[in-house]
């Protein structure tokens, strides 16, 4: 926390004092290579604040290419003259240079390898699987009334039987979140509402109303206004669960493949206390 606090101030501090130029081409002979500094011998490249630019935090990515550009060779210019003083790097940064470079290069092959499997090809197979022979289902659009007990229920039955308006009671007498709207649910398919709930509403017809139906939330007064066969969802629908699903799948089989093919030994560690990943002492030198 304490080296992200010191490195953003000393982009902010650098940002700060640039007035930004005008724009001007980039000459067409510029590469990684490119020197834009040199202290105490040490080179910085364009390559160097490239990788920089990418690794800034959000609110530093929207400013303009020209103040970024000042900014960051000033940040890499102070951090190299600080990094200077340190003959050679620690243990415990030796070790996460280590760490972040086999990260950055596994993320590298796998990014490489699954680049191409989400295809449209790939995409179409996989909804058809999933969703060519989905059976159509029934959905319900239906309205209730939620009271604390039969009683109260059987009174409103009364109500309704006499003429009352079914909203207009909800409104009243509800105690349900849908009240305040006259009870109106929306329109729900198979699995969306509690047992007891469905199984009254799959048994009605529209326009009718319910006898009291009693789930753990209270008793229910249950006017299904009408329903609606539905089809299963477009591609378009499912293209971002059906690609995430592709993705994953070629993960685990391309991790899978390349594991199985490794020379991997584990020795015993029985004998090692997992505490000992909090010992940082042991990183330190």
């Amino acid at each position: 926390m304490l080296k992200r606090t010191i490195t953003a101030t000393i982009f902010a501090a650098a940002i700060a004092g640039f007035a930004p130029a005008s724009a001007q081409e980039t000459a067409t002979s510029t590469t990684a290579d490119t020197v834009v500094a040199t202290v105490n011998g040490t080179d910085i490249t364009i390559g160097h604040m490239i990788v920089m630019r990418g690794s800034l935090p959000e609110q530093y990515q929207q400013l303009t290419d020209e103040a970024l550009f000042e900014g960051l060779l000033d940040q890499m210019v102070q951090q190299t003259v600080l990094a200077q003083t340190l003959s050679e790097p620690t243990l415990g940064m030796a070790l996460r240079q280590e760490n972040e470079l086999r990260a950055m290069m596994a993320g590298e092959v796998l990014n490489n390898a699954l680049k191409d499997v989400v295809s449209d090809e790939a995409l179409q197979a996989a909804f058809d699987g999933r969703y060519a022979d989905a059976p159509e289902t029934l959905e319900f659009d239906a309205s209730h009334i939620l009271v604390a007990t039969e009683e109260e229920a059987l009174a409103l039955i009364e109500e309704l039987n006499g003429g009352a308006d079914f909203a207009d009671l909800a409104k009243e007498k509800s105690t349900g979140p849908s009240g305040a709207g006259g009870g109106g649910l929306g329109w729900f398919g198979p699995g969306m509402m509690v047992e007891p709930f469905e199984t009254a509403v799959t048994g009605m017809e529209p326009g009718a109303i319910s006898a009291p139906v009693k789930t753990q939330f209270g008793w229910h007064i249950i006017k299904l206004n009408e329903t609606r066969t539905a089809s299963g969802p477009t591609l378009d629908e499912v293209r971002q669960e059906l690609s995430d699903e592709i993705q994953q799948k070629a993960f685990a089989d391309i991790l899978a493949d390349m594991t199985a093919k490794a020379d991997i030994g584990r020795p015993d560690i029985s004998a090692i206390d997992p505490a000992v990943l909090r010992q940082v002492d042991l990183i330190q030198n």
